[in-house]
């Protein structure tokens, strides 16, 4: 049978989705709307109501959404807990209505279609490895997201944006507001010190660079880096969300 995949890959700010044949090709280009706030879970699955209803019809879903997430059940979220997004007031009542939750479980009741949520760096990396060795996503955006794969087998997650550094967590530190502040020059130095404080902790065989971001890095930048260090495009957050189901 083949089947058709419904993909969304939810941010900070913005939710993007397309519908996959079975071959991982775009059946449709890829449509975006704002990510509202607040969101609550209930919220979010209307959002994939409304982008489903400007897309083919898809027999499955596959989510990718930020935070620390187990068999489809949310531990953490870092943006969907605020009033206004990234950085803002977290509000308890949502704190109460995500953590715990089997998001999973609530999007193929709410959609009637199989569903599959995962963080949005391993959604993004089932687009790009290539099943060898230990393989390394990080994502590049409203903060920074993280997966890695052992023969192309997805590993436990690790929320590495809550992780330290000079004072800061990783997800401050090579944020969008740093970038912003700092312009690409001086971020893309951060990037660097980022991936060199990363490598003795996973001796990866690659690490892949993505998210919205990852063409902020400049030139110079990615060759200190190293051969082992891939750009790849951030429409692997699509593109992923077939392979994701062998994972």
């Amino acid at each position: 049978m083949q089947l058709t995949t419904l993909t969304v890959d939810c941010g900070g700010t913005g939710l993007k989705a397309s519908v996959l044949d079975a071959a991982g090709t775009m059946k449709a280009p890829v449509i975006r709307i704002p990510t509202p706030y607040p969101l609550p879970p209930e919220r979010l699955i209307d959002c994939f109501r409304e982008l489903a209803a400007q897309l083919p019809r898809a027999d499955r879903i596959t989510v990718g959404m930020p935070g620390m997430l187990r068999h489809g059940v949310v531990i953490s979220t870092p943006h969907y807990i605020t009033d206004r997004g990234p950085r803002s007031r977290v509000l308890p009542q949502l704190v109460a209505a995500w953590e715990g939750l089997d998001f999973q479980g609530a999007v193929a009741d709410e959609l009637q279609i199989p569903a599959k949520v995962l963080n949005d760096a391993e959604v993004h990396g089932a687009g790009v490895i290539t099943g060898s060795g230990i393989e390394v996503v990080l994502t590049l955006g409203t903060g920074l997201g993280s997966a890695h794969f052992d023969g192309g087998r997805l590993a436990p997650h690790l929320e590495l944006s809550r992780g330290p550094i000079r004072m800061s967590t990783y997800d401050e530190y090579i944020g969008e507001p740093e970038r912003r502040r700092l312009g690409n020059a001086m971020w893309s130095r951060r990037v660097r010190r980022v991936v060199d404080s990363l490598r003795p902790v996973f001796v990866w065989d690659r690490v892949y660079l993505g998210g919205g971001n990852s063409r902020c890095v400049t030139p110079s930048a990615l060759i200190a880096l190293g051969d082992d260090v891939v750009i790849v495009p951030n429409a692997a957050g699509i593109a992923g969300g077939v392979r994701a189901w062998d994972l």
